[in-house]
């Protein structure tokens, strides 16, 4: 007995191949990751593909790159090249996260609790 054929919604690979146009990375020259953060810069428009509509109503707020995949339900690679496209369209504005605070030298910490014993 033959199993019905797969949904068009399963994510199979012909879905993502037409969603991102057969293209494996961003079309722009700005390096996407996980942590990358995603804010919208308007409304989605009618003629929009359905998923980079759903990328600009979810970033109102920032998110990154990781939760915008996780809320689609697409893998990352699918969701940078929307997003590069997104960038490439100016919709979409995108920033790495504010990095770590970077700690001072640990003989400098001891250097001003030394001087401030000596007060």
């Amino acid at each position: 007995m033959k199993e019905p054929p797969s949904s068009w919604e399963d994510g199979s690979p012909e879905r993502l191949y037409v969603i991102t146009g057969g293209r494996s990375g961003p079309s722009t020259s700005v390096q996407l990751d996980l942590v990358t953060l995603v804010v919208a810069k308007g409304p989605p428009r009618p003629e929009m593909q359905p998923e980079q509509a759903s990328i600009l109503r979810m970033c109102r707020s920032p998110l990154s790159v990781a939760e915008i995949a996780a809320y689609v339900g697409l893998p990352v690679s699918v969701v940078t090249v929307l997003v590069g496209d997104l960038m490439a369209a100016q919709r979409v504005h995108v920033r790495p996260p504010i990095p770590a605070a970077q700690l001072p030298d640990l003989a400098l910490i001891e250097a001003v609790i030394d001087g401030l014993q000596k007060l």
